[in-house]
């Protein structure tokens, strides 16, 4: 079947490209509306951002052979999104080198980072029909999010309510995969709501990998508020995900849950953004799935917070102020129960001179459990014309312990109450190319860090020698990445082809690490969008991976699209067309080829 899939879109492609001429789409035949990056204080349209960014839209998402979030992310160059499974039911997200403790995931400007571990970033990413766009923020972001935005940030924005409707979608596929979603809504006269609710299961891709996924997602306006709320419920095998290969009969249990309530107050040139929050996460952990006295692990994190944000627009620019207190529960019966409570200041001021544009930037932290922290940052760009713009940015990063490294005792792995935060001094230099059909972003970036966390062994082939959490002395990261769009038509249809490559050199001057260090060092990922007829769109995107421990593998997805009449869709997704054998973390092998059919009908 993967080859015929293949074979359809390389004749599909021959036989078109044979009969049309291929033309760059026209900026003064094109009407785009420009992305506006979001941020808790001085949102600016992309054009005017000093910093590398991605946007993926929800055009690209519906075009896309990933299913989730986490496959979706790994086609953005400098991604790395290491995963255990299928349907990416378990995964770590690292940006240029970090690791999953380092990189900050955010729903509608909301932190979901779990004070126990980083591994529960990825557990409350919602479905791909809920999603506006992805907005990925590259190098140091701490002076905008905070701590944990060490290397980067995933800004998650929500579908905007828009027209009536409701609307259906089903999917089967490989492994007795099956989904469904039903998702509503309405629109007021002045606000409107949606609603979500969506199902998964499968038999996995090998032995004590099944899953069963449940989420159910709302969003409400009502004039200046607005309420999001999710809930995400992971039931599933863990065959070799954690401790050992040799583990394979472990099982886990996820549950996340977010309500979050803003508003939005507008008085002369000031705005005023309050917010108040209440995130949940439990997780429930199975050595031996059908022997549970064996070894259990509970834990149980909660988090209240407020913040209020204003931005001030006066002669001389944007000015962002933000205070944010919030206090962490966790109950644990391996970790044990511990608080924390996290203020956070934020001030920046963004001047624009002529083609000049500077923004500094802090926010000042501090824990219940360490030292208070100050993060500065500095971004700057001139625009040389209106398609051409230099940028750079420095800035101080931090992150404190998580009570995993901080108290976890395991079969394997041992906490260390003793260790230090982590922190960084970041830096970055690019520039952006744009026209109406060509996109080219590049960058170099480098980070000095030191005291960076990770579980280490003083043999790693001493079987009998536990992991153990510690600081290191210093690990340099260097690297570069470049990303190109073209768009151009055939007939009548817009086609689009993107190219993207990042090199990544890090240094550790210490002992055997477990995760920081199997960095990509070369990536290289490409995708092409192509349209012959009303009827039908395809996809093809190809990533190719070298890790610095000498891993390699390349991966090859397509999807095809139809639009049929009376508000019929159907999509055919085929992953790993080419059976590549690979492993992205613990030696965990992912699934070979696979399909997923789609089929969803919009009643109105």
């Amino acid at each position: 079947m993967r080859i015929k899939i293949t074979l359809i879109f390389f004749a599909l492609f021959n036989i078109i490209q044979a009969k049309a001429q291929v033309q760059p789409i026209k900026k003064d035949t094109v009407k785009l509306k420009e992305v506006i990056i979001t941020s808790n204080r001085i949102a600016l349209p992309f054009s005017k951002t000093s910093r590398t960014i991605n946007v993926i839209t929800s055009d690209e998402i519906i075009k896309s052979p990933a299913s989730n979030v986490s496959d979706l992310l790994q086609n953005i160059v400098g991604i790395d999104i290491r995963r255990r499974g299928t349907d990416g039911m378990q995964s770590d997200l690292y940006i240029r080198g970090g690791n999953f403790d380092q990189t900050l995931v955010l729903i509608d400007g909301v932190k979901m980072d779990d004070s126990q571990t980083g591994h529960h970033s990825m557990n409350a990413i919602l479905s791909l029909d809920n999603i506006e766009r992805i907005e990925v923020i590259k190098g140091p972001a701490a002076r905008i999010y905070g701590q944990n935005a060490f290397t980067g940030a995933i800004n998650i924005v929500t579908k905007k309510i828009r027209d009536n409707s409701l609307k259906v979608n089903l999917g089967f596929g490989s492994y007795n995969n099956l989904k469904g979603g039903l998702s509503f809504i309405q629109k007021f006269e002045n606000g409107g709501i949606l609603t979500s609710f969506n199902y998964q299961e499968s038999d996995g891709y090998r032995y004590n990998t099944d899953f069963e996924n449940k989420s159910v997602f709302v969003k409400a306006n009502l004039g200046k508020y607005n309420l999001t709320s999710t809930f995400t419920s992971r039931d599933f095998g863990a065959n070799g995900f954690y401790a050992t290969p040799a583990a394979i009969d472990q099982y886990e249990e996820t549950q996340t849950s977010l309500i979050a309530l803003d508003a939005n107050f507008l008085s002369g040139n000031i705005t005023i953004k309050p917010r108040i929050y209440w995130k949940r996460n439990q997780d429930m952990y199975l050595y031996l799935r059908h022997d549970p006295p064996v070894y259990r692990n509970l834990h149980i994190t909660n988090r209240i917070g407020a913040e209020t944000n204003v931005v001030i627009n006066s002669s001389i620019g944007k000015t962002g102020i933000g205070i944010n207190v919030s206090r962490n529960f966790l109950a644990s019966n391996n970790l044990n129960d511990h608080n924390r409570t996290v203020i956070t200041g934020f001030l920046e001021h963004r001047f624009e001179i002529d083609n000049f544009d500077i923004t500094p930037g802090i926010a000042i932290s501090s824990f219940s459990d360490f030292n208070t922290k100050a993060f500065p940052g500095l971004d700057l760009g001139y625009r040389f014309s209106e398609r051409f713009k230099w940028y750079g940015n420095i800035g101080y990063t931090y992150r404190v312990p998580t009570f995993t490294d901080l108290y976890y005792v395991g079969r394997n792995e041992i906490g260390n109450s003793d260790l230090q935060p982590e922190s960084a001094l970041s830096e970055e230099i690019g520039f952006k190319y744009t026209t109406g059909s060509f996109d080219l972003n590049l960058a170099l970036f480098n980070r000095d860090a030191k005291d960076l966390i990770d579980w280490a062994k003083d043999n790693p082939n001493d079987a009998e020698e536990k992991w153990e959490a510690r600081n290191f002395s210093e690990v340099s990261t260097q690297g570069f990445e470049f990303d190109v769009t073209y768009k151009f038509s055939v007939g009548n249809f817009d086609q689009k082809f993107n190219i993207g490559y990042s090199f990544i050199k890090d240094e550790n001057k210490d002992k055997y690490t477990r995760y920081a260090l199997n960095s990509i060092k070369h990536q290289l990922t490409s995708a092409i969008d192509f349209k012959f007829s009303k009827l039908f769109s395809q996809n093809i995107s190809y990533r190719f991976v070298e890790r610095s421990r000498g891993e390699t593998y390349a991966i090859v997805d397509a999807k095809i699209l139809a639009e049929l009449p009376d508000r019929i869709g159907m999509s055919l997704s085929a992953n790993n067309i080419f059976n590549a054998a690979y492993t992205e973390t613990n030696l965990v092998p992912m699934p070979k080829g696979n399909i997923m059919l789609g089929l969803n009908y919009k009643f109105y």
